[in-house]
């Protein structure tokens, strides 16, 4: 069956391709975290190790709410790592291991990419698309990655 909410197939399909950038970017965050969090070395091992648990899960959480909100709206959520890497905005470094205090910098850079990237897409549902629906839970994403972000920005003041 079609979806009936009132927002037209066009604009749904452009929301649900905005969902996917941020479903792929959601997944590079999450893999990134899992390999630092995999490999952490020194004295600050503990307090950095936490730390990139608690963000992974949040990430993993929110992962599966964006891949939903994707269903929800009619579309289908990307699922592999070929098209996690087309469509993210983030960087990776493969086969680079950074300090612990280089990792929390690139992961902060990371979130705050994220957080301009979703201010753009929620103007755009509520402009656009007019989607308010996604353009709440897009704000409500938004803060998390802010709240992400100023926990690791504590260790660079």
């Amino acid at each position: 069956m079609k979806v009936d909410i009132g927002i037209s197939a066009a604009n749904l399909k452009k929301v649900c391709d905005n969902l996917n950038v941020v479903l792929a970017d959601g997944n590079v965050l999450y893999l990134k975290l899992r390999k630092f969090h995999w490999n952490l070395k020194g004295p600050d091992f503990m307090q950095f190790h936490r730390l990139f648990e608690e963000q992974y899960e949040a990430i993993e959480k929110a992962i599966d709410e964006v891949a939903e909100r994707i269903s929800t709206l009619g579309g289908m959520a990307v699922g592999t790592t070929i098209e996690f890497a087309e469509l993210s905005k983030l960087k990776e470094s493969p086969g680079k291991c950074p300090s612990p205090l280089e990792m929390a910098k690139e992961l902060l850079q990371d979130h705050e990419s994220i957080v301009k990237s979703l201010r753009t897409s929620i103007d755009d549902c509520e402009e656009k698309y007019e989607d308010k629906g996604t353009a709440d839970f897009l704000t409500g994403l938004m803060q998390d990655h802010e709240k992400m972000a100023w926990q690791l920005r504590q260790y660079f003041v």
